[in-house]
């Protein structure tokens, strides 16, 4: 009957092609970024916020310093605006 609705599909029903099928640690999503955080490491008091916030895991801290993996950032800004002191501040990246 045309016009009706196909029923809903589940992931279980997709190809296995529309899945991927790599860790996602395997892709670094980070270079099409326009903006990228710099911080300021005498302002930042370590309180993590950044890191909380990050919806790509790429704020690290070591225990001593927070610091950001360029490769998976994409340069949403998020830490920037939720830091406390304004430590982090978003740049334009260099153009080639």
């Amino acid at each position: 009957m045309s016009g009706s609705k196909p029923e809903p599909r589940g992931w279980r029903d997709l190809p296995l092609s529309a899945l991927p099928y790599k860790l996602s640690l395997e892709y670094k999503t980070g270079d099409w970024r326009a903006l990228r955080p710099v911080i300021d490491q005498s302002k930042c008091v370590k309180c993590l916020m950044c890191w909380l916030f990050c919806p790509e895991m790429a704020i690290l801290w070591d225990g001593k310093q927070v610091s950001v993996n360029l490769d998976y950032c994409k340069g949403c800004g998020i830490c920037a605006h939720e830091c406390p002191v304004k430590a982090i501040k978003m740049i334009p990246e260099p153009t080639e």
